[in-house]
């Protein structure tokens, strides 16, 4: 039997993170009740709570977790300054969203040729040490930023590859 430390940890794996701490961003941010949520996903509650609480690794259905990133990704633009006005009518549209929407257009970029056209930008208009120098001066305010500029500004290949697929979620 596995428990919910190593339930939880397959879901890092898997989502780059655990569905709970997600959950918790979205319900904090856009002022959601788990419920709500669960709506908004197209699963039921207890469903929900499974993940949420390590007792099931994953959603049965990806379009769920499709929506948790969409979700997601609204939070994150509340938090850059999206009227909170808008937030139920965009919460709405994810809950709308269908299977259609979880392949990429066949003409989105590469991933890894996006990392790597990111990294040479930021060493043609900066120096190794100035890229340092920026991420340390950022780091308390925005760690991810600082370390996007450490891993494209002054990482190899390997760190960006394994940095995407951290952040693939997001993307």
């Amino acid at each position: 039997m596995t428990g919910p430390r190593t339930t939880l940890e397959e879901q890092a794996r898997l989502y780059g993170g655990t569905v709970g701490d997600s959950v918790r961003r979205v319900t904090t941010v856009l002022r959601l009740s788990q419920a709500g949520v669960a709506r908004t996903l197209g699963v039921s509650a207890p469903m929900l709570s499974q993940v949420v609480n390590g007792h099931r690794v994953k959603f049965g259905n990806p379009l769920a977790v499709q929506r948790l990133r969409s979700l997601l990704a609204l939070a994150d633009e509340v938090e850059r300054g999206l009227p909170f006005e808008e937030v139920a009518a965009r919460v709405e549209l994810v809950a709308r969203e269908d299977s259609t929407t979880l392949s990429r257009p066949e003409d989105a970029p590469d991933p890894a040729v996006v990392a790597g056209a990111v990294a040479g930008l930021l060493r043609a208009v900066a120096s190794g040490r100035q890229l340092a120098a920026a991420a340390d001066a950022v780091a308390a305010q925005a760690p991810d930023l600082a370390e996007v500029l450490r891993v494209y500004g002054l990482g190899g290949p390997d760190e960006q590859r394994a940095h995407l697929e951290r952040v693939a979620h997001l993307l």
